[in-house]
């Protein structure tokens, strides 16, 4: 029992964020992963003209 005890004191020890930091949070979220996916796909879309076009050459 002292391990589900020592669960609610940490939960209450925690500080939790408030609304406005949580939204601000999950905007950067957003854009951090709308970044990396338009960084991905455009490395695949160069990656895969320059395998067709090395295709193309044979």
């Amino acid at each position: 029992m002292k391990f589900i005890g020592g669960v609610f004191t940490v939960l209450k020890e925690t500080t939790w964020p408030t609304r406005k930091q949580a939204w601000h949070d999950f905007i950067s979220i957003l854009e951090y992963s709308a970044f990396f996916t338009l960084l991905i796909y455009l490395f695949d879309k160069l990656l895969r003209l320059g395998l067709v076009d090395l295709l193309n050459r044979f």
